[in-house]
């Protein structure tokens, strides 16, 4: 029988929230994960071949021994020449999604003046790079997912949504998508909506709340409305979600991840 004071282990955390503490400590960080109830995560500290400065094998051997599953990584970093060695390295670490977080290979831009997030170069040529970078991930056995921000989800110059684009020029079978909830309500898009044109492409959610100035909040606390998501979640085809804070403004970055995890349990996740 469970001690009642013990934390149920159940969703995941995306560890870019916690960046900063997993470059001081990630075991010990990676424990607190565990202790506040999470039960699988997602990497996004890959260099040099090492995830957290632990060789693959020692990353996947570490999380298992304090019940954690890593389950998908963010690979910023990679291009088509490291992409068969990157491959290998998130295979051997036991990770089972291989995530393009944004534009790959120079093509993410971001304006400090605005604040604003995009893209040079043409949907066509991500489309391209995202086909054959899927194609490389499912003959290793991984999935190919991208992971869109806001103007994914608004006309380009061209008057085309990117992410419609992506999700009709791309093959289901070896990419699909992340879909990152804050985003795409800061775009001024419906999820659900896209669950329905797209049903089954998006296998990975990012669970990450937004406040009434339009800033990233821990889950339960801000307006977006979860449990109407999530009442969704076989159209989507989402497999697994995390829990994602870029920043933490009143709490730090530890504090949020235990509020958000009492979110996700009050919302309903499991």
């Amino acid at each position: 029988m469970q001690d009642s004071t013990e934390t149920a282990q159940f969703g995941g955390l995306a560890l870019y929230t916690l960046r900063d503490a997993m470059a001081e400590n990630a075991e010990t960080t990676l424990q607190t994960v565990s202790g506040d109830g999470y039960a699988y995560i997602e990497a996004a500290g890959y260099e040099e071949g090492k995830f957290y400065n632990m060789t693959p094998q020692d990353f996947k051997s570490f999380c298992e021994s304090i019940n954690l599953k890593p389950v998908s990584t963010h690979q910023g970093s990679v291009t088509l020449e490291n992409a068969e060695q990157m491959i290998a390295d998130v295979k051997a670490a036991g990770f089972q999604y291989f995530v393009i977080p944004v534009p790959p290979m120079g093509m993410f831009t971001f304006d400090q003046e605005t604040m604003t997030m995009g893209m040079e170069g043409t949907v066509e040529e991500l489309a391209n790079i995202l086909n054959t970078l899927g194609e490389q991930c499912n003959a290793a056995g991984l999935k190919l997912l991208y992971h869109n921000h806001d103007f994914e989800f608004k006309k380009n110059a061209n008057g085309v949504v990117p992410i419609e684009y992506l999700l009709e020029n791309t093959d289901a079978n070896t990419v699909n998508f992340q879909m990152d909830l804050y985003w795409v309500t800061k775009a001024g898009a419906d999820p659900i909506a896209y669950f329905e044109k797209y049903p089954g492409r998006f296998k990975l959610w990012h669970v990450k709340d937004m406040d009434d100035e339009g800033k990233f909040a821990p889950v339960g606390e801000g307006k977006i409305d979860f449990k109407r998501i999530l009442a969704e979640k076989e159209k989507s085809g989402m497999q697994y979600y995390f829990v994602e804070q870029d920043q933490t403004f009143n709490h730090t970055p530890l504090e949020a991840i235990k509020i958000s995890h009492q979110g996700l349990e009050t919302i309903g996740f499991q």
